[in-house]
């Protein structure tokens, strides 16, 4: 390790700034009534040290592609960032901090991506920051590679660092003990944890719930771990801290985990160093005599002197200099690179040029079933061709999800710049990861396990809909239809649960065909979205005999109309959509005209006009049946009050797919057997 110093340029000011700081999140929690006072008090000079000294980041841009990212991973202290962002000047200003946990404020209880400029993700749910963090650390590498691939180590415009600050609550969930260690295997040196291990959580001192060795674990994951101790007044160590941050920079083979020790609500004298101080306001009692041992006018709340707003300001002109610089350098290299260049303007852009969507056609023939799973699968690999910077995996299970880009290579230490992700039995980080993907911005990400295990992902797709992020999750094996694997692998409640999740869209293709257009669908509209993939091979609809799979675009689409006016409408999903059309062309010989609509995706259809709604789903037709197998939840509203719901509200056995769809009625007779029913009802009102 160098030499302990201070940071070149260190003066008396940057010490004044750290105490108003600390002032100011004792002040902001105590007026709110609520907050996190004490991480954020204990932490203001290692958020500070960050962001005036180590951070390349520019306030002026704060989408600077080669930016640093900093990641507040213990999303309660928000406090912690929210100073930072006002010192630098991000638009925050004393009022935003004035105005902490109120109705439409810049300043939220905990950080929002996309509400606050400089904030990175939106954070919170413990463990997820770090997990976003690796997601980013491998972005920034994979893009390295579609960019700038012969630069030599840490000499590429494209080279920065992924900073995170996380607490023993983080340290503590699974998803960063699975994220962890796929950072090490990947040697992932961008990326730099700082650990805030104050011994303290809601419940009182960590040994309670939390003895392990935390440096062996790090260490065994293949992590480079850093001490540093608290200073001598209890405060943190500025010296040690930036001088373990010039070290875990100095080497490039290992992710560093920082311990850094603290003390909870340091200065605050009754307060620090108890679990009084991680969740509520300190008292203004409290908070006076805290300003008291800072040196600050007790009487006098949220102080910031012009004097030092003006000194903190400067790290605007810096992050300017450093931009400008970046940005002559990055003139060249668009003209020496003009393919590349063009690729990254796609990628900056978030949009795909209508010339390569196109290109994803429905041409799937019907001379022979398919799953759509396999679909799905050649697919991908024909979006590969099209895209360089559309990449993924699977949870160890991509041979069975067809999540496997042919010729990508795997993406390693080995072969840094590989295309397929080998995410492992990491469900929950997997998720967590493709978010901290897609958060670094540019590229197309995609991660696959069986839809039975999206529960292990449900927090990091609410995440990824919270933040409205184009994360692609293919959850395969999508029914009973699977077979022999039973109920523990058979998803029933899944469909409606993944529905119920605002701004996710959950797509649940009929045939091959429709999974083509899908896939297209997702990559225009970059935003977060499922795929339900079934297992067992289905019939690809002979599309001069039914209607184009375009209308997937749409949500839902009437796939088969009677000769006849139609006197009853089937709504179906995925695998049960060739059931429906097998019953509605038996229907004619009972003389009951019927319209089977597909309904792959029930939100792009309610994003649709009232006037297509109501063309698919007249109200004048009111015998209904919806067939989907898996709860009956959400199918009333399209059924109406007379339809039926044709559904599977137990669990599933362990037998062949057919076997179990004729045990559990999903038959073309059992869905006639629905629509006599909701026959019956109509005559009945």
């Amino acid at each position: 390790m160098p030499a302990p110093s201070l940071p070149q340029n260190w003066s008396p000011l940057d010490e004044q700034a750290i105490t108003y700081a600390r002032a100011l999140a004792a002040d902001a929690v105590q007026r709110a009534g609520n907050g996190h006072p004490g991480t954020a008090m204990a932490l203001a000079p290692a958020a500070y040290l960050l962001f005036q000294f180590h951070l390349r980041h520019n306030p002026h841009d704060p989408e600077w592609i080669a930016r640093d990212r900093f990641i507040l991973s213990c999303g309660h202290s928000s406090l912690t960032l929210y100073t930072q962002l006002l010192y630098c000047g991000y638009g925050l200003t004393l009022d935003d901090i004035k105005s902490f946990r109120k109705l439409g404020s810049k300043t939220p209880g905990h950080p929002e991506f996309g509400h606050t400029a400089g904030v990175e993700t939106t954070t919170g749910p413990l463990g997820q920051g770090i997990a976003n963090g690796v997601g980013m650390a491998m972005a920034a590498r994979f893009e390295r590679g579609l960019l700038d691939p012969h630069a030599p180590k840490n000499e590429s415009l494209f080279d920065h660092y992924i900073y995170v600050l996380a607490s023993d609550g983080d340290l503590q969930e699974g998803v960063s003990a699975e994220a962890s260690s796929i950072a090490g295997l990947q040697k992932l040196h961008n990326l730099i944890v700082i650990y805030d291990d104050n011994d303290i959580t809601i419940e009182g001192d960590i040994s309670l719930a939390f003895r392990e060795d935390v440096d062996a674990r790090y260490r065994a994951y293949g992590w480079n771990v850093l001490h540093v101790a608290t200073a001598q007044d209890g405060s943190v160590d500025i010296t040690a801290l930036h001088t373990a941050l010039l070290t875990a920079k100095a080497q490039s083979e290992k992710p560093t985990l920082i311990r850094l020790k603290s003390v909870i609500a340091w200065p605050a004298p009754k307060l620090r160093g108890t679990s009084k101080s991680h969740g509520a306001a300190l008292g203004k009692d409290e908070v006076a005599a805290t300003k008291s041992a800072l040196g600050l006018d007790p009487e006098k709340d949220f102080q910031l002197p012009n004097e030092i707003l003006t000194h903190v300001r400067k790290v605007s002109d810096r992050g300017r200099g450093l931009h400008d610089q970046w940005s002559t350098q990055f003139t060249a290299w668009q003209q020496a690179n003009p393919e590349r260049a063009a690729n990254l303007h796609r990628m900056i852009s978030g949009t795909i040029d209508s010339s390569i969507l196109n290109q994803i056609t429905a041409d799937f023939s019907h001379d022979k079933e398919i799953s759509t799973r396999k679909a799905s699968g050649d697919t991908i690999q024909r979006i590969s061709q099209l895209l360089p910077e559309f990449w993924g995996g699977s949870a160890d299970l991509a041979e069975s999800n067809n999540t496997t880009i042919e010729g990508g290579g795997d993406f390693l230490p080995e072969n840094p710049y590989g295309r397929i992700i080998h995410f492992g039995i990491r469900e929950h980080a997997m998720g967590s990861l493709m978010n901290g993907i897609a958060l670094h911005g540019g590229t197309r990400i995609f991660g696959g396990t069986f839809l039975v295990f999206s529960d292990y992902m449900r927090p990091t797709a609410r995440l990824a809909a919270l933040m409205n992020l184009p994360v692609t999750f293919v959850w395969s094996h999508d029914s009973i239809g699977l077979g022999e694997d039973g109920p523990t692998h058979q998803p029933i409640e899944h469909c409606a649960a993944l529905r119920a999740i605002p701004g996710l869209a959950v797509i649940r293709p009929a045939d091959a065909n429709e999974v083509a257009i899908a896939w297209r669908v997702i990559l225009a509209s970059n935003k977060p979205a499922a795929l339900l993939l079934s297992r067992q091979n289905l019939p690809v609809f002979n599309r001069s005999q039914f209607s184009s799979a375009e209308g997937v675009a749409r949500g839902a689409y009437i796939i088969y109309e009677p000769r006849e006016k139609p006197t009853g409408i089937i709504i179906a999903t995925g695998s049960e959509v060739s059931l429906a059309i097998t019953a509605a062309e038996s229907a004619a010989s009972e003389g009951l005209h019927l319209r089977v609509v597909s309904a792959p995706c029930i939100e792009w259809f309610n994003e649709q006009p009232e006037e297509y709604r109501k063309s698919v789903l007249p109200d004048s037709i009111k015998v209904r049946v919806s067939v989907e197998a898996g709860i009956a939840m959400g199918w009333r509203e399209f059924v109406g009050d007379y339809g039926s719901i044709l559904s599977l509200d137990h669990f599933g056995a362990s037998a062949s797919g057919p076997e179990l769809f004729k045990e559990f009625g999903f038959t073309p007779e059992n869905i006639l057997a629905h629509v006599r029913k909701s026959i019956t009802s109509v005559r009945g009102s």
